[in-house]
């Protein structure tokens, strides 16, 4: 007899993770997975007390993750099934998921769930195949305490993204040395973001970029990319990286700079019967 409890920490789940991340064929965004995934809510799946599997849903309700170890005795499609039908009274309301394409079971469940979907974002890799021109090399610096105030200011102008999830997430960035800027007569011009990961996944510095609109389309995405990979190479990192599926721009210099999108990010409306 399965049954379905919330987690109250983290830890609880870090090895079920462990297994999770080691099943995927390719790495797995750093935004989503350790960026999004920890502020969701996680329930576990116990069968005789012993935890064998969970998954995790946003405040929007989508799932994120989902896992069921192959020691489980219940079958990953019916409790898969029961949970996108919104049959759990504890998980409630699971309106669709966000999966990549590197997470073969977790997609085939998707897929049998829904008859809904789109492409959300592209994951990108280094292309070690293929030799880039390399653009002249661009004066970017770590970032500073001092400075926070104006990076949030810069983001938000630029993407649009709440000033106080912003000044968190930059704070911690530059207190990691992770954040750097690009500045022309004192003004931040673009940021990138070398984000090395803590657990799962440390083999690999995910890479983000911000351009200013007025500077868009002169190439500078391209070359701060360029500087972020030589950064992550530097420190025996594979550089990776995402963008959304509409953003044009960013695949373009993503491409130029040597980096190659073979996985997807696909969103999941499930189906009601």
């Amino acid at each position: 007899m399965l049954e379905i409890k919330k987690i109250e920490s983290l830890s609880e789940v870090s090895e079920l993770k462990k297994q999770y991340f080691s099943l995927s064929s390719a790495p797995l965004d750093g935004m989503w997975h350790f960026g999004f995934v920890p502020m969701s809510e996680h329930f576990g799946f116990y069968e005789n007390n012993s935890l064998v599997g969970y998954c995790c849903i946003n405040g929007e309700g989508y799932m994120l993750q989902f896992y069921l170890s192959p020691i489980a005795k219940t079958q990953a499609t019916e409790l898969f099934t029961l949970i996108a039908q919104q049959n759990s009274s504890v998980i409630g309301v699971v309106n669709g998921a966000f999966v990549s394409t590197a997470e073969a079971d977790y997609l085939s469940l998707s897929l049998d769930s829904s008859s809904l979907f789109k492409v959300n974002a592209l994951m990108y890799q280094k292309n070690t195949a293929r030799s880039v021109e390399v653009k002249e090399p661009l004066e970017m610096k770590l970032a500073e305490q001092k400075q926070l105030a104006d990076f949030v200011e810069f983001a938000a102008k630029a993407i649009g993204a709440p000033e106080q999830w912003l000044s968190g997430y930059y704070e911690n960035l530059i207190q990691r040395q992770e954040l750097w800027s690009y500045r022309k007569n004192g003004q931040l011009l673009a940021s990138g973001e070398c984000r090395l990961f803590d657990d799962y996944q440390t083999g690999y510095a995910d890479l983000g970029m911000i351009v200013a609109e007025s500077e868009r389309g002169k190439g500078i995405a391209t070359r701060v990319l360029q500087h972020l990979i030589n950064t992550a190479t530097e420190q025996g990192l594979k550089p990776i990286c995402s963008t959304e599926s509409g953003n044009i721009g960013a695949q373009k210099a993503m491409v130029r700079a040597g980096l190659v999108s073979s996985n997807r990010i696909i969103q999941f409306d499930f189906d009601r019967s």
